[in-house]
């Protein structure tokens, strides 16, 4: 069989394709009530969502040489990843490791499709995983949460209601301030949370939002983030080919689909009762049955679903699994192709380029450059003056003496203000200032003379930097 044809006796109706499980004909809301998974790949995918909250309330607590071990903060324009500080002088390296970042999940998905979503994704896991269990355990399953929603508000609605949203509010406020610490660092976190709000009015103001977006995410708006915001869904398309792993029905083995029943040859029929269980537990209400959607997340609930079904029916396993397009319709196993390997590659090259960068990344950044709008000052009857700002940055993990000299020719440096020429910059902060470089005439060579700058930290040459220097025509 060709891997463009499909079984002869699965005919897809592609009506689904014209509109989405979670709007109605009139185009209201349609709630959606997933019946409640279970399985292996759900009890995995508890251990992994486990894990993963361990990590995401641990990691703002973890510090490397005193500061966090992830932090991303916008504000400041400081990113700590892993221990590594990028500054705003370090833009390239954040640029690339983004760059990094981004081809690995288009290689990635173009291998095993949203595996990403169903296992890993924040949005998921909080959803599925914490949220939508508080839901099992205060409304109960499908029909019970359906039948609440239908009921009048009575003593029994009323404390159900208030009782959820009071408990998934509280779990947003507490994600909030862990969201917002890796942002802003634990340490800062807890001085909005212990000092007085008057000091930190603009951080209360971000943890409300933060806690707001979330408890109307969590509560509300729920699968319609994966169905209309994340734009993951809809890069599927040029990103997934016939040998990509996505979760899919087997039309091959499934169909005719058809109720099997005692007593009756159902040799005829394919593997499929058509009971429709893996609808009811798909948390963004799809058919699987009807090939790879934008709204799949992977979540695996349609596959613990129908292996439920095929054990009570004494069929195989795995009508609905992790499989190709290929590996369906011509039994292929996972191949290498060439689309792979070129993203490889890239990816490879990204990272050698990615950890060269950082490997040989400076420990400051000097800029020095001389003040706009003036030429140069005459000192006495010998001597020509010329005023210079810099700008010094140690991105180094302790405090860094530095001193300013000039490097080719001889000359004295005088910082405004009476400041001594050499500094000590506290670890990851900066210095800067102005200064005037004074030259003997007998040293310059015309109206125009290049200056080199070197600045040191004890013996050790951090950096030089090249700029110009003016005088009087000879």
């Amino acid at each position: 069989m060709n891997s463009n044809e499909e079984h002869p006796d699965f005919k897809r109706d592609e009506s689904f394709r014209d509109s989405i499980g979670t709007i109605a004909s009139d185009g209201k809301r349609n709630w959606l009530f997933p019946q409640k998974p279970k399985g292996r790949f759900y009890n995995k995918r508890t251990i992994a969502s486990i894990v993963y909250l361990v990590l995401f309330f641990t990691i703002p607590f973890i510090k490397v040489n005193g500061d966090p071990l992830v932090l991303l903060n916008i504000v400041e324009r400081k990113f700590i990843i892993f221990g590594i500080v990028f500054f705003p002088q370090d833009l390239f390296l954040f640029a690339v490791a983004m760059l990094t970042f981004m081809v690995f999940i288009v290689l990635f998905t173009a291998i095993f499709g949203r595996l990403f979503c169903g296992w890993a994704c924040p949005q998921t896991i909080f959803m599925e995983m914490v949220f939508r269990k508080i839901e099992y355990w205060i409304d109960g399953d499908a029909n019970a949460q359906r039948k609440l929603k239908a009921a009048p508000w009575n003593r029994e609605k009323i404390i159900k209601r208030a009782s959820k949203h009071l408990i998934f509010f509280t779990i947003s406020f507490i994600i909030a301030n862990f969201f917002l610490a890796y942002i802003i660092s634990m340490d800062e976190l807890i001085k909005i949370a212990t000092e007085p709000l008057s000091k930190h009015t603009g951080g209360f103001i971000a943890l409300m939002l933060f806690t707001g977006a979330f408890f109307f995410v969590y509560s509300w708006f729920r699968e319609q983030v994966c169905l209309v915001v994340c734009p993951y869904g809809r890069l599927q398309g040029v990103l997934l080919d016939k040998n990509s792993i996505v979760v899919a029905y087997d039309y091959v083995r499934g169909e005719p689909r058809g109720k099997h029943k005692k007593g009756q040859d159902d040799s005829n029929l394919g593997d499929c009762v058509d009971c429709g269980l893996c609808v009811r537990v798909c948390p963004t209400g799809i058919d699987i049955r009807n090939g790879t959607q934008l709204e799949c997340v992977n979540c695996t609930a349609c596959i613990d679903a129908c292996d439920g079904i095929m054990d009570q029916v004494k069929k195989p396993r795995g009508l609905i699994r992790y499989d190709s397009e290929n590996g369906i319709a011509i039994g292929q196993k996972l191949k290498i192709t060439t689309r792979m390997i070129g993203y490889s590659a890239v990816l490879l090259a990204l990272m050698v380029g990615l950890g060269f960068g950082i490997g040989n990344r400076s420990i400051s950044e000097v800029t020095i450059l001389r003040a706009p709008g003036l030429l140069f000052q005459e000192v006495g009857q010998d001597s020509i003056s010329n005023l210079y700002n810099f700008k010094i940055v140690n991105k180094s993990r302790e405090e860094l003496p530095v001193l300013l000299q000039v490097d080719n020719v001889p000359a004295t440096i005088k910082q405004v203000g009476n400041h001594p020429n050499s500094f000590n910059i506290e670890r990851d902060g900066m210095a800067e200032g102005t200064f005037f470089v004074v030259i003997h005439r007998k040293d310059l060579e015309g109206r125009k003379n290049k200056l080199k700058f070197k600045v040191m930290s004890g013996d050790q040459v951090l950096e030089t930097y090249s700029s110009t220097f003016l005088a009087p025509a000879k």
